[in-house]
């Protein structure tokens, strides 16, 4: 069955005396650069609790050492009105050789309820070191059957030069101002950049889940997985896995999740794990992700072992 053998944390916020990093490296995302080098983008804080979107280098034939970090964010806050004027997150980054598209989240703070997330579009055309919005609007929708403000978290897959895939957190209600509850749906592009979205559920809640979060999804030996973070209103997030051979059709299969909290008391994921991206490296797939409290401590990485 395999499982994920954890390394220890590969992203450290104290490390850092960056104005763009105070604390969190919350939402991973991993672009291959060269060779065994590999960048991870992830959502600092800043001193007014603002997420941006920031990156480290770092060599994966030595996992948990860092090798450089950005002195700045490389994504910063929308313009004031934006959907996304009070924090950004890195979700899923598609690298088109000479251009890499970085889907985001953008974040707005509360009116009547706790936040609205929605997605947006950054290009870069320098390898992954500097963004520009594709455009100040979300480049997903609102519509009768999506009506909350949050259609959020994408991860997206190129499928062939007219058929892109993504996979997205889309809000099913409220069940009170602070508590939304989501699942995950899915969209279709020819392009990356106009997404068809019929409110399609493709993986939906289990029985006491009230959340599915930040999926990130691999085609491996002719199945699409998905890792994902799932919660119930009285346990934390816990990392999730389903198969398809379609891309829309999903099946639950967590007992081969192969990872878990740490049980040692006071570990910086003995709480809550959540929000993994996994990526291959020749022939091994590693996993990073967040632990306690959405981020705070850092990221840790894993590798699978079968």
């Amino acid at each position: 069955m395999g499982y994920w053998k954890k390394l220890g944390r590969l992203i450290k916020p104290e490390d850092y005396n960056y104005d763009w990093i105070v604390t969190h490296a919350m939402d991973p995302t991993v672009l291959h650069l060269r060779d065994s080098i590999y960048r991870v983008y992830y959502c600092g804080r800043n001193n007014s609790n603002q997420s941006l979107i920031g990156y480290s280098d770092f060599d994966i034939s030595n996992p948990t050492d860092v090798i450089f970090t950005s002195e700045n964010e490389v994504l910063g806050l929308g313009d004031l009105g934006c959907f996304d004027d009070n924090g950004v997150t890195a979700s899923c980054i598609v690298n088109l050789g000479k251009t890499q598209y970085l889907y985001y989240i953008g974040w707005k703070p509360r009116s009547t309820t706790r936040f609205g997330l929605m997605t947006g579009l950054a290009i870069s055309h320098d390898n992954g070191t500097t963004f520009t919005r594709y455009s100040k609007a979300p480049i997903l929708s609102l519509t009768d059957r999506e009506p909350y403000s949050i259609l959020t978290a994408p991860y997206v897959l190129k499928i062939s030069d007219d058929t892109w895939y993504m996979w997205y957190v889309s809000c099913e209600g409220w069940i009170h101002p602070d508590l939304p509850t989501y699942n995950i749906k899915f969209a279709t592009s020819l392009d990356g950049l106009t997404w068809k979205q019929d409110g399609t559920i493709c993986l939906d809640f289990q029985e006491n889940e009230i959340a599915l979060a930040r999926p990130c999804v691999l085609f491996e030996d002719d199945l699409f997985k998905m890792w994902i973070s799932y919660k119930t209103e009285t346990q934390s997030y816990r990392i999730g896995y389903a198969e398809s051979t379609d891309g829309l059709r999903w099946e639950r299969k967590d007992h081969l999740t192969g990872i878990d909290i740490s049980i040692e008391d006071n570990s910086w994921d003995s709480e809550m794990i959540e929000y993994p991206c996994v990526f291959k490296h020749e022939d091994t797939k590693y996993m990073i992700y967040n632990g306690n409290g959405y981020g705070t401590n850092g990221a840790g990485i894993a590798i699978f072992v079968e």
